[in-house]
């Protein structure tokens, strides 16, 4: 492969769900050793948030966890498409609007929710039931069980990505049921 594969991560406002999609997609990345292989950002459907950092509750979840929290917000544009493999979205409404963007057919293929990798998730009839909650509004154990959902999904992305490199299949990376690393969150 002589191109990098690129990943963006998209949720509202890119502060809170995207950026934490995006450090531990890369911890993930980084720690397979696919880092040379694989561009990794992040980004949100409006610009409100543009040029801010993550919101202290996700940059604390981050910390917690030990994941880089460096971020500034930046919204998606479909431009963005021919310069992307793989658009995941945090939730059914990001996957709905990020198609509609999509300038052709095969940029709307590229665009998955995040919790199809989800091992043991199962086909689901309503895309909803995949959805990375907006923590938002709520908590921080909002916080910290959207950061749970993403890192189960990160297990189950990183197989798809890895096959991706290292084969010679053009296109998005396919959720693959049954294969997922067994993650084990450490007590504090």
């Amino acid at each position: 492969m002589t191109t990098r594969y690129r990943v963006c991560f998209v949720c509202t406002g890119n502060i809170c769900r995207s950026p934490m999609a995006e450090s531990v997609f890369r911890a993930r990345i980084t720690e397979d050793g696919l880092d040379a292989l694989v561009e990794i950002d992040s980004a949100g459907t409006g610009g409100w948030h543009e040029g801010d950092g993550a919101d202290p509750r996700t940059v604390a979840v981050l910390r917690a966890g030990g994941y880089p929290t460096a971020h500034t917000a930046r919204q998606f544009r479909a431009s963005w498409f021919a310069r992307r493999d793989l658009v995941i979205a945090l939730d059914a409404g990001h996957l709905r609007e990020l198609r509609r963007l999509a300038p052709t057919p095969e940029d709307a293929a590229k665009v998955r929710l995040l919790r199809t990798y989800n091992c043991g998730t199962g086909p689901a009839a309503d895309p909803a039931e995949l959805d990375v909650p907006d923590p938002y509004y709520g908590g921080f154990a909002g916080f910290e069980e959207c950061l749970e959902m993403i890192e189960a999904a990160c297990d189950g992305l990183l197989e798809a990505v890895r096959a991706e490199v290292t084969s010679d299949a053009p296109g998005p990376a396919e959720p693959r049921p049954g294969l997922h690393r067994p993650h084990h969150k450490e007590s504090a």
